[in-house]
């Protein structure tokens, strides 16, 4: 009966080690709205993690803080009704942390510690439940709300995030992170930015920010000599309402970005909000490799650019700067509606966008342009990314330059107001496939898709609207393009080769007016 005795008490010892439940309250907390909590909340995070972890519970009430810091093995559980209120005073928030480099950022994509919540070197760590983490401000700029640096293994889970003056959750250099069912409201900053962080899954999200809206970066990581990726990322089953951009990385491209999966997310603009500016972004103008992207079943509407992929080079922090490179991109199921600017795949002279594949999208444009312009399209290597950034391009639906490896099956597009330009223009394009192209109507005397400078192409199943030109090809660089199994007899000149471009287009099975 002792050795049972002395057992059942070390196993009683044992039990908060596996378990152990921390009341904030039990630590001062007094959760009136009035009264500064951080202390008494800190206190319950530390006890946790001296136990070897365990959960501190928020009960309902409106918890005034500065910074608190997440601890290993420890779960933060928000009940229903449970507010941590970020303080007004900024001097309740820790400083911005010294770096071991100069950064080239922003001062809101760099630094981590001035945070409401916060946590770094830690893991096994979450924030759980039903309340709410409110940045209580009115206005972009102040202490991030939630930032997670350097991490592994870390839950984000049923909570909201609202009125957050910075990025309401950012992880940077975090591995192994599930952030699921999570409310962002009102984020005068991004949502959420998964930067230079592996094995992500954002899933059923409902995101409502002024700025983009879930946007992977890439930034620095300790020094420019060491350029940690985005990898392993997947997004699913998400709402994404912002003025910015719904899903875009790039914008700070230093590392890399890959084995990237998005499915099932609906995209638009905020209530009385702006249009966006883009829906689907994908960037690299820092030297980052992009490769591995497979985006699908996506709605959007009220958007500017539907589609904008981006090969440049700002060479921000490279000496020189040099592109970097896209490859292997997959976009399919997009339905897009109310849309007012071009989608858009563009490279640079001599470091064109590769292996990019357009599959059964839709893409309904406002239209309304009546001057048609040329190809004479700048370049704009260094220019900050966006789907605006090239002004009003040669064609309403899709643009294409500086692309090998194009494939564009089963791509719709249509204006609402009469727009003259072509439905799609492609410019130094090589190995194209084009399956089943086609417009609801055309107007105006330029052609429906022109194509210039492309070489080994197959155009395939498509079919001509009412309207004098269908295809125009031009360009001394045109060769080896096939023309085959169309309908092209509702177009007075179903095909137009300029005379420098003799030769190119072969035709096979065509039915001709």
């Amino acid at each position: 009966m002792k050795m049972l005795g002395m057992t059942m008490r070390l196993l009683a010892a044992a039990l908060p080690l596996a378990g152990a439940s921390f009341d904030v309250r039990s630590f001062g907390a007094k959760g009136d709205g009035l009264t500064k909590d951080t202390a008494a909340i800190q206190k319950a995070l530390d006890a946790a993690e001296k136990v070897g972890g365990g959960t501190v519970v928020v009960g309902a009430g409106r918890y005034l803080s500065g910074t608190i810091h997440l601890r290993s093995n420890v779960t933060l559980h928000l009940e229903n009704g449970a507010v941590v209120l970020g303080s007004p005073d900024d001097g309740d928030y820790d400083p911005y942390e010294a770096l071991p480099f100069q950064s080239v950022s922003d001062k809101e994509t760099t630094y981590f510690h001035y945070a409401l919540v916060a946590a770094e070197n830690v893991h096994h760590i979450a924030i759980v439940g039903e309340g709410v983490i409110d940045g209580n401000r009115t206005k972009r700029g102040g202490p991030k709300t939630v930032a997670m640096k350097l991490c592994q293994h870390v839950t984000i889970r049923g909570i909201t995030v609202r009125n957050s003056p910075n990025y309401s959750i950012s992880l940077w250099g975090v591995d192994y992170a599930d952030i699921d069912g999570v409310t962002v409201l009102n984020g005068y900053a991004d949502g959420i930015d998964p930067d230079a962080s592996s094995h992500v899954r954002i899933a059923n999200c409902y995101v409502d920010a002024h700025d983009d809206a879930i946007c992977p970066k890439a930034s620095p990581s300790m020094g420019m000599e060491q350029r940690r990726p985005v990898e392993h990322l997947v997004v699913t089953n998400c709402v994404l309402r912002t003025d910015a951009s719904c899903f875009k990385f790039g914008t700070e491209s230093s590392g890399d970005f890959r084995h990237v999966a998005v499915s099932n997310v609906t995209m638009g603009p905020r209530v009385n909000g702006r249009r966006p500016n883009s829906g689907i972004s994908l960037e690299s103008v820092d030297g980052a490799r992009i490769d591995g992207v497979v985006i699908s079943n996506i709605e959007m509407h009220g958007v500017e650019a539907p589609i904008f992929v981006r090969l440049g080079n700002r060479g921000r922090g490279l000496e020189p700067a040099v592109p970097g490179s896209i490859e292997n991109v997959s976009i399919e199921n997009v339905v897009a509606r109310d849309c007012s600017m071009t989608s858009s795949v563009t490279g640079l002279p001599g470091y064109a966008v590769k292996r990019v594949t357009l599959s059964n999208v839709r893409l309904g444009m406002s239209g309304g342009n009546r001057e048609p312009r040329g190809l004479d399209v700048p370049e704009l290597p260094q220019k900050y990314p966006e789907g605006r950034m090239f002004g009003q391009l040669p064609a309403y639906g899709l643009y294409g330059r500086h692309v090998e490896g194009l494939s564009l099956s089963d791509v719709r597009t249509y204006w609402e107001s009469e727009d003259l330009r072509p439905a799609m223009v492609l410019d130094d394009v090589r190995d194209l496939t084009v399956d089943g192209f086609g417009m609801e109507r055309a107007a105006g005397e330029e052609p429906a898709v022109w194509l210039n400078d492309v070489g080994e192409a197959l155009l395939r199943g498509l079919r001509a609207v009412e309207g004098r030109s269908f295809l125009r090809v031009s360009g001394g660089k045109s060769q080896a393009i096939a023309v085959v199994g169309s309908d092209l007899r509702k177009a007075e000149r179903a095909i137009e080769v300029r005379e420098e471009a003799k030769g190119a287009v072969a035709e096979a099975g065509n039915v001709m007016r």
